[in-house]
């Protein structure tokens, strides 16, 4: 999505979960009674954040939250009930089963973005 691999570092939030949607191969970041650990992304420029933004959809809040170690990280949330399962989403599975037509979904939804960017400049 971003043409790089950000620098990104351990990260975990005590009072979240990284849960499993209906119909969808990605998750949520959803409130729960436990502890969800992943990577937080130090380096990203004004144009990649506004990026990710575009892509997020409707399902996902940009939202501030203060990490266990003390300190802040932005996340993409969700309190989106209805399609929030009541298992984990599994990152393994993603990777063997889905992560690859996911990534030339994010390349064919980068192309549509970049051509519709062109478009409206050229406007």
């Amino acid at each position: 999505m971003l043409d790089r691999v950000p620098a990104s570092r351990a990260a975990a939030v005590t009072g979240w979960r990284v849960a499993a949607l209906r119909d969808h191969v990605y998750p949520a970041l959803v409130p729960a009674g436990t502890n969800a650990s992943g990577r937080l992304l130090t380096d990203l420029s004004r144009a990649e954040w506004q990026l990710l933004d575009a892509f997020e959809d409707d399902l996902y809040d940009l939202t501030r939250l203060t990490l266990d170690d003390g300190q802040h990280g932005w996340a993409y949330v969700s309190d989106a009930n209805g399609e929030i399962l009541p298992v984990d989403w599994d990152a393994t599975e993603f990777t063997n089963c889905e992560l690859r037509s996911y990534v030339e979904r994010c390349g064919r939804w980068r192309r549509w973005y970049e051509q519709r960017q062109s478009d409206e400049d050229a406007s």
